[in-house]
């Protein structure tokens, strides 16, 4: 057995290690820095304390990115002079953010980084111990390192078995798949989704735009579904994502959109009924039919108005939903519809996660392209993906050897048919000057004070626009633990049930981000098959003058529009 002895390293605090909803993130280069790394990582064991730290399992891995197997390493480390007993990591380094979540809550309840901490629960960390991290890094001034512990073979399963001051410290590498593989296996029915994939009626592309989703996709697409290995584009992991960005939107996922039939040019023969994308960690996932956008939001409302049937795992029926602030509200239509426990909760996956660990929410999701269940305390992906073949899976069964197939967007139609539909566009401008975002997020609170001088303000914008009903700025009181978040965003609230909302965040690496989230809703069901551009006209434009978005700004349009 390989011995190691503890080294006490001089340090000193680096400015802006604030962690944020999920973790620290800095470009790489950043962490590349001399202690900076090391300082975040000791002051995580620190905000748990040494208690908490001595004799703990940690599971440690990445999506995959450049760098993650030397942090992987320094971790190890770390962890062995910190006292942890024992480390998981993925084979390779590999585990996607949900599989983490998933092996803490099925092999026992432990702790992982990421840089990202998540509790017992496998969720994401509360702002108490995110705080105490913060606080910890404004102070460091030494860390504990085991320099002379070997490099673990990451690339092999097995166990590494060292010994030091405080006894046996074991590194256990597994197969990044075999856990999160037998959890799906026990939420959906892989046997009907099988027949999906096996119909000459149904075609299926998956793409993990060269994130950690692919050491997923070929244990469960092809080889427990029986997909084709030619459905998978991008499935290989790579350090740089294949050069791409791997973000599954309509922008970044280009070779996707192509090849469902919704790039610019449609040279690519006729598409898969069915395609999905996912990003670097695999939480986050993008559902599209041929030549057809299913919008983040719907996907939730549609999962959650189909689960019970399609679904074995939710066929005793659902606690309850819950979606992010932002979200459009066509899941709060679906839970009036069905009469479940309904929560509009801030942004960030731990509030959600709080809603689960109390029994009152099933499923949740947010408009930025996460979607999730109480399986785990994290969005995922693969499961999202899954829950769809499912539905279609359940919508098809009699017709999966002939006949017509019911499609994703017939799926989708039919939905807006029943609730309405919720028209809805994200504006995000980058990079704004701090003090001119701020002055206009000042300007819309002060604005709230008169509704009758908001709806004078409209009217004169835009006659065809519905009355504003209310105006607030959006603060929670968790039911579970009583927390209370304020400043999540301004809110206008329109007595046909659209909304506009406005978010500053600060978490972009040069000056700050104001989002706007417009939502039209339409309840004819002879209108809901409009162009979302024109649906949203009126409103888009009211939201602009209403806000003086360039008069505060100096922009005339967004950086993006998702």
């Amino acid at each position: 057995m390989v011995m190691f002895s503890v080294t006490r390293k001089q340090s000193a605090p680096i400015d802006g290690q604030k962690p944020g909803t999920s973790g620290l993130r800095k470009k790489v280069k950043v962490f590349m820095q001399p202690h900076y790394l090391q300082n975040f990582v000791q002051s995580t064991f620190n905000a748990l304390t040494t208690e908490k730290v001595r004799g703990a399992t940690l599971v440690v891995s990445g999506d995959g990115r450049y760098y993650s197997k030397d942090a992987i390493q320094i971790i190890i480390k770390m962890a062995a002079a910190n006292g942890v007993r024992r480390i998981w990591v993925g084979q390779n380094g590999l585990l996607s953010t949900p599989a983490v979540s998933a092996v803490i809550r099925e092999r026992v309840g432990v702790d992982d980084f990421g840089i990202k901490y998540n509790m017992e629960n496998g969720g994401p960390a509360p702002e108490g111990i995110t705080d105490k991290i913060y606080e910890n890094t404004k102070t460091i001034n030494e860390y504990l390192i085991a320099e002379d512990l070997p490099d673990v073979d990451i690339t092999a399963t097995g166990v590494t078995n060292f010994g030091g001051p405080e006894g046996q410290f074991d590194v256990e590498v597994f197969d990044s798949a075999s856990d999160y593989v037998k959890l799906m296996k026990s939420i959906f029915d892989f046997e009907s989704i099988r027949k999906l994939l096996s119909s000459p009626n149904f075609s299926f592309c998956y793409d993990a735009l060269h994130g950690v989703g692919g050491a997923y996709a070929k244990p469960i697409f092809v080889e427990e579904l029986g997909a084709k290995e030619s459905s998978l584009l991008n499935c290989t992991p790579k350090e740089d994502f294949g050069g791409g960005h791997p973000d599954p939107n309509l922008t970044y996922a280009k070779e996707l959109v192509a090849r469902m039939g919704l790039g610019k040019s449609d040279s690519q023969g006729e598409p898969p009924e069915f395609g999905a994308a996912a990003d670097g960690d695999a939480d986050r996932n993008m559902v599209l039919g041929k030549r057809f956008f299913v919008t983040p939001s719907d996907s939730v409302a549609i999962i959650a108005a189909n689960a019970v049937e399609s679904i074995p795992y939710f066929s005793s029926g659902l606690k309850g939903v819950a979606r992010s602030m932002p979200t459009s509200a066509a899941l709060d239509v679906v839970a009036k519809h069905l009469n479940l426990k309904f929560f509009e909760v801030p942004t960030g996956w731990k509030f959600f996660g709080n809603l689960m660990d109390a029994g009152l929410c099933s499923i949740c999701g947010e408009e930025s392209f996460g979607t999730g269940s109480d399986h785990i305390r994290e969005k995922d992906g693969i499961w999202a993906v899954l829950a769809w073949l499912s539905i279609i899976a359940y919508k098809n069964k009699e017709n999966l050897s002939g006949g017509k197939l019911v499609t994703v967007e017939d799926i989708v139609r039919n939905h807006w048919a029943t609730y309405g539909r919720h028209y809805y566009t994200r504006y995000d401008y980058e990079n704004v000057d701090a003090g001119a975002a701020k002055e206009l997020m000042a300007y819309l609170v002060k604005l709230q004070s008169s509704l009758p001088e908001v709806n004078k303000i409209v009217k004169g914008i835009c006659s065809a626009v519905s009355n504003v009903a209310g105006a607030n700025e959006f603060e929670y009181k968790d039911p579970v633990d009583g927390s209370i978040s304020k400043h999540q965003g301004i809110r206008y609230l329109f007595e046909d049930g659209s909304r506009l909302v406005f978010r500053l965040s600060g978490t972009g690496s040069e000056g700050a981000t104001i989002r706007l989230y417009i939502e039209q809703y339409e309840k004819d069901s002879s209108k809901t098959g409009r162009e979302s551009q024109e649906a949203l006209a009126p409103l888009v434009d009211v939201a602009l003058k209403l806000s003086k978005m360039q008069e505060f700004t100096g922009r005339s349009a967004p950086t993006v529009i998702t």
